[in-house]
């Protein structure tokens, strides 16, 4: 057992390691690795007489008397703790719930113990006092009072203590004190206290270094026992920095090993080859598509053509904007395996997406699955498919047929099993954990298949490289030709006439042929928090503001009585009462709906029989209608900047010009609005990319929601520390590529050993 692995209970008193037990820091390395919060900081030193109240002062003292002293009127104790410099005298107040709270700060502050003390001077009856100050005692040859009869409270300059003293209270009061998160009972100063136990037992021996000694001469950081130890106990804050840009790179470094060893692993096994040339299902393809591509789509397209030739397995990111046309593109890459003999897989995560795969591949392949030496059959495998179907499906991929499927989280069902799976698509990787991910990469008998990750969520660069190492990436920018940029507004919901305009024009895109989305945060006006359909992790700065309008608010009628958000039910109801929409016939979509209704209310939708649909966000990825040119988003504030840009995707796909029309409620949070006038001032999912990462919180960017872990990283920061993530994958590339089996470097490798690839390999990010 390690030094790091080695139990609390060991090193800590039962009933302190109870409560670290109870938070969930059960061992030594959880406990290290618990980061401060924030660091408090000394000021100059302040003698009594020059204090005034509201400043926030450090001061030398030394406790004269402590009382504890209940309440009169109201629950609950205080401790009043009488301070002198030498000349003046006054209190020190604690307050708390109970005795037992106070216990700490009653054995520490003893009668003749000299302290610094740091916080705001308050007043209460006339006398100046300190309200909870943070303490740290002082090591002093004499007492205090005895040493001092000077008029400044001070020491005598002359007195033989003085330098000694004034030198070990300067180089004090230059010391950062670090502030731990409370967690589950457990004060910042019980964590320091139990750090401050172990301490002494942190050196390199007991915690090794895992990154090489020459990577970290050559990026200019301390080993991590010397990084840990300055991160808890630093001596100014030039040592926190340092610790915490090791530590960053600690885990930048291990990180990408991990994934870097991962895709290594992967590149020495084989995968079916799919040539080309002479390849007559996917030239023909090419040949008949409706439409030219677009070079980007032609740059991507060659790539993962010359992948898919190999014998070694390839992993790609396909990043693509929102229209831009990847769909198109991984049909091409599957058809090229189906016409090498082999199989192909289209994973998408939901019913609504699958089925709409399905039926754009059946109608891109139309020209081909005409000619019998061209036919292929293509299927769809979802939750809901006919028992007997699902039996041939499985049979048919079972026997080697040549195929392509379509299909959701039944694809990876045990029982499905293909003989030559030659390529995996993954369409909206964010939904997927990543065993999921490698599940049907593994449910192929002919060897590892080729594995293409798409996203119509560009994701920004140090994101891309943390969570993604593993895979090359290929961006896709611009879009298909004859398509429009949509024209985006953003509406106070306050401006009476611009809302009521939204509806007439509404009305004038559907006259003219046109079909109109109305999405909503919620379902009905019952929803609670937990029972909005977006995802809204990235959002919590807004959640706290509870006061969110209705629509009756909207159109300036009624009073503000409910805290509600717009609801598909609410919303429905108040537009079928407008007159600019009536005669309109109102469709209504969300999660609710079964999947015959979905697809039956898609169809009014698409055909026109019933034009204008208001839905939550269901719609928000792969919905494809060519008619669709109006967007209208309500309560735009509750949704992520990715997933505006992804829900103004779902117009604009045609040559007809189309708008999107994003309301929101006044006087919203600054955060909220710039996020909106980030969405209204650019369709560039790779610039909207950026602006959401350097306005979302970081916790909001990282996470493992889909694995249902935390993202593991502690110090590292994909908003801020960009650069660290850069270097620490070429120092890991290099590594990698010298030693791939990490022979020379066991700590790292047991290292990697010691975590599973589902807390290496995380992400959520949407």
């Amino acid at each position: 057992m390690t030094f790091l692995h080695t139990p609390l209970n060991l090193r800590l008193p039962a009933r302190t390691a109870k409560k670290f037990h109870d938070a969930g820091i059960e061992t030594i390395g959880d406990l290290l690795f618990y980061a401060p919060r924030r660091y408090y900081h000394w000021g100059r030193l302040t003698p009594m007489s020059a204090l005034h109240e509201g400043e926030d002062v450090t001061l030398l003292a030394e406790v004269l008397s402590q009382r504890l002293i209940p309440h009169r009127t109201r629950s609950g104790v205080r401790l009043e703790v009488i301070l002198t410099d030498g000349v003046r005298q006054m209190n020190a107040t604690f307050f708390a719930a109970n005795e037992y709270k106070l216990i700490p700060h009653q054995k520490i502050l003893t009668p003749g113990g000299q302290y610094l003390f740091a916080g705001k001077v308050g007043s209460y009856k006339g006398q100046l006092q300190l309200i909870h100050p943070e303490f740290e005692d002082i090591d002093t040859p004499k007492k205090l009072v005895e040493t001092t009869n000077t008029p400044s409270g001070y020491p005598d300059e002359n007195s033989a203590h003085h330098a000694e003293n004034m030198e070990q209270i300067r180089q004090r009061t230059q010391r950062p004190i670090p502030i731990y998160a409370a967690k589950h009972g457990l004060t910042s100063w019980v964590i320091q206290r139990a750090i401050a136990l172990i301490s002494e037992e942190i050196n390199d021996t007991t915690i090794p270094d895992i990154i090489p000694e020459h990577v970290r001469e050559k990026y200019g950081l301390v080993s991590r026992a010397t990084a840990i130890r300055d991160l808890h106990q630093p001596a100014n804050d030039e040592t926190v920095k340092q610790a915490r840009h090791s530590l960053a790179w600690i885990e930048a470094f291990t990180l990408h090993i991990a994934l870097l060893s991962m895709r290594e692993a992967t590149r020495n096994a084989s995968a079916p080859q799919s040539p080309k040339e002479n390849n007559a299902l996917v030239n023909k393809l090419l040949d008949c598509l409706p439409f030219a591509l677009t070079d980007a789509q032609k740059e991507a397209l060659n790539t993962l053509s010359c992948e898919l030739e190999s014998s070694k397995p390839s992993q790609r990111l396909l990043q693509a904007d929102v229209g831009a046309g990847k769909t198109v593109v991984a049909l091409a890459a599957l058809t090229q395996v189906v016409g090498a003999g082999h199989q192909g897989a289209l994973l998408a995560p939901t019913e609504v997406l699958a089925q709409q795969h399905y039926a754009s591949l059946q109608r891109l392949t139309e020209p081909i699955q005409g000619a019998p030496e061209t036919a292929f059959p293509l299927y769809l495998l979802t939750a809901t498919t006919p028992p007997a179907q699902r039996r041939h499906i499985l049979t048919e991929i079972n026997n080697g047929q040549p195929c392509i499927v379509i299909g959701t989280h039944a694809l990876l069902n045990e029982d499905v099993q293909f003989a030559d799976l030659a390529l995996v698509v993954i369409d909206e990787q964010h939904r997927f954990g990543v065993s999921q991910r490698d599940r049907l990469r593994q449910a192929s008998r002919s060897g590892i298949p080729h594995q293409i990750v798409m996203t119509a969520t560009p994701i920004p660069r140090t994101i891309a490289m943390t969570v993604f190492a593993d895979l090359e990436q290929t961006h896709m920018k611009g879009l298909p030709a004859g398509r429009h940029p949509v024209s985006t507004y953003l509406v106070d919901a306050e401006k009476k006439l611009w809302f009521e305009r939204i509806w007439q024009r509404a009305r004038e895109e559907i006259t003219s042929g046109g079909r109109v989305y109305v999405v909503c945060p919620r379902i009905d006006c019952e929803d609670t928090e937990e029972d909005l359909e977006n995802n809204t992790t990235d959002l919590r700065d807004d959640l706290n503001e509870k006061r969110i309008v209705s629509p009756q608010e909207h159109a300036g009628k009624g009073e503000r009585t409910r805290q509600e958000v717009a609801s598909v039910e609410g919303v429905s109801a108040y537009l079928g009462k407008i007159p600019a929409l009536q005669g309109i016939a109102i469709a209504t979509l969300t999660g609710r709906n079964t999947t015959e209704e979905k697809t039956r209310i898609m169809s009014d939708f698409a055909s026109g029989k019933m034009p204008l649909l208001v839905a939550t966000t269901v719609i928000e990825v792969g919905v494809d209608v060519p008619e669709a040119t109006m967007m209208v988003i309500m309560d735009a504030q509750q949704f992520g900047l990715s997933q505006l840009h992804q829900l103004r995707g779902r117009v604009g796909r045609s040559s007809k010009p189309s708008v999107c029309m994003a309301v929101h409620r006044h006087g919203i949070a600054d955060v909220s609005l710039r996020r909106l006038e980030a969405f209204a001032a650019t369709q560039d999912g790779f610039q909207l990319a950026e602006a959401d990462l350097a306005l979302r919180r970081e916790g909001d960017v990282i996470g493992a929601e889909q694995s249902g872990r935390s993202s593991g990283l502690q110090f590292l920061s994909v908003i801020r520390d960009g650069i660290i993530i850069e270097k620490a994958r070429e120092a890991a590339l290099i590594l990698i590529e010298d030693d791939p089996a990490l022979q020379k470097y066991p700590l790292l490798r047991q290292e990697l050993r010691a975590r599973d690839s589902e807390e290496i390999m995380w992400m959520e990010r949407s």
